[in-house]
């Protein structure tokens, strides 16, 4: 009888603290609720509410994949290294054309690195270089109509190269910002600052201000070797402009994104006090999306291959990640200099290829279109996939290098000695 009470007594305990512990949260239902529950979420779940737009990826008007198409009427004289374009600019809209300015290369050889570099051998592919421009009446197929701005006489910023353009339109006129060069790239780095040149028309033509507008950072600072990719946008009635820059220094240049802003297009530039705000990427992309300012950042960092969101043209985080991203995009944004509080986003633009040519020795690159739907206007289901179908040669491409297929052979070697 003993033995039986105590058994009683202990069921009896156990009821009461069953009847008196929180009780669990129900399993997460099956259909995704469309505001954040009230219970206890994962990490990633509580991200999932807090950090994006939208909760799927097909809902989401900052997340696409791209589609690629060869741009007609640009020669490139039979591949042979001699000729290249990369760089573009913006797209803009000019009485009833699209206009885009980009880099581009005319030189007896290609790119053959800093050591052989002469008056008229390239250290790289972008050394040597003036700003062209095309147009277009479809966005496909381009007419070339040669040189904007040139390479000025020495000392003038920009003798070596002048290259990697950008377009603002204000107040009526038109400015383009470009990189700079005044030694031979590959010498002391890609240290070069930003020039402008101004004009009424699209066409021209164009007068240097003959001054940097946005100088390289102090010793010491994370930005003192290069201001590149320059990229204008009009927010909050001042030009807000984004660079690229590379810090940390070798052996592993990391590639960050600053922003210096002006109310007027010669400057005096004033650097934002939080620069980097974009801590990966390659190449400045941006462009006005509802309030605030949206990035696609290709290349580099562990931020690499996303779209980023701004509400405020400063802190950015990442809204989602993204497959093939455009290189050196230069979209059609029609709302860029509008100063908009509605930014209606990006469906295409130019962008490059960098690695076009049979081999090292005739290495170039090469303008495509790209298209997406980064759109609050379209919407594109065939954009919007994240299972891409891919060929196994897509795959294949990305072998082994010769150093890698080594290493594993001695270590597998290394392995079956083992006991």
């Amino acid at each position: 009888m003993k033995t039986a009470s105590l058994h009683c007594g202990r069921l009896v305990l156990l009821g009461l603290a069953l009847a008196t512990a929180p009780l669990a949260a129900e399993p997460f239902p099956f259909r995704i609720p469309p505001k954040k529950p009230d219970r206890p979420l994962s990490e990633a779940m509580n991200r999932l509410y807090d950090q994006y737009m939208a909760l799927m990826p097909e809902d989401s008007e900052l997340y696409s994949n791209f589609r690629y198409t060869p741009l007609k009427g640009l020669d490139y004289h039979d591949g042979d290294g001699t000729i290249s374009r990369r760089d573009p600019s913006k797209v803009i809209k000019v009485d009833g054309k699209y206009y885009v300015w980009y880099t581009h290369r005319r030189t007896t050889t290609s790119a053959q690195g800093a050591a052989k570099a002469t008056d008229t051998i390239p250290s790289s592919d972008w050394d040597l270089c003036e700003i062209w421009y095309a147009t277009s009446t479809d966005g496909f197929t381009w007419t070339e109509k040669g040189v904007a701005v040139p390479r000025p006489p020495k000392p003038q910023p920009g003798w070596r190269s002048a290259c990697t353009p950008d377009i603002l339109i204000w107040k009526g006129k038109y400015y383009l910002y470009y990189q700079a060069f005044a030694d031979v790239s590959g010498r002391r780095g890609d240290d070069c600052p930003v020039a402008v040149s101004y004009a009424d028309s699209p066409n021209g033509p164009w007068t240097s201000a003959n001054k940097i507008v946005i100088l390289n950072g102090a010793p010491g600072e994370w930005d003192q070797y290069s201001i590149h990719d320059p990229y204008p946008l009009v927010y909050k009635g001042k030009i807000y402009l984004y660079y690229k820059s590379d810090w940390n220094g070798k052996p592993v240049l990391l590639r960050a994104t600053g922003l210096a802003t002006a109310d007027d297009p010669l400057g005096p530039f004033t650097k934002c006090p939080l620069n980097p705000v974009i801590n990966s990427g390659h190449e400045t992309t941006l462009f006005p999306f509802k309030g605030g300012i949206a990035a696609i950042a290709q290349h580099n960092g562990l931020e690499h291959n996303t779209i980023q969101y701004a509400p405020d043209g400063i802190n950015f985080h990442v809204e989602s990640t993204t497959t093939f991203p455009p290189i050196a995009a230069g979209p059609y944004v029609p709302d860029a200099f509008t100063d908009t509080t509605d930014g209606r986003g990006i469906t295409w633009g130019i962008a490059h290829f960098t690695t076009a040519g049979e081999s090292r020795a005739t290495q170039h690159s090469i303008l495509t279109r790209f298209d997406c739907d980064l759109s609050q206007d379209v919407n594109d289901p065939e954009m919007k996939k994240t299972d891409l179908s891919l060929r196994p040669e897509i795959y294949f491409s990305q072998t082994l290098s010769r150093a890698q297929q080594e290493r594993i052979t001695k270590e597998t070697r290394t392995d079956l000695q083992k006991p």
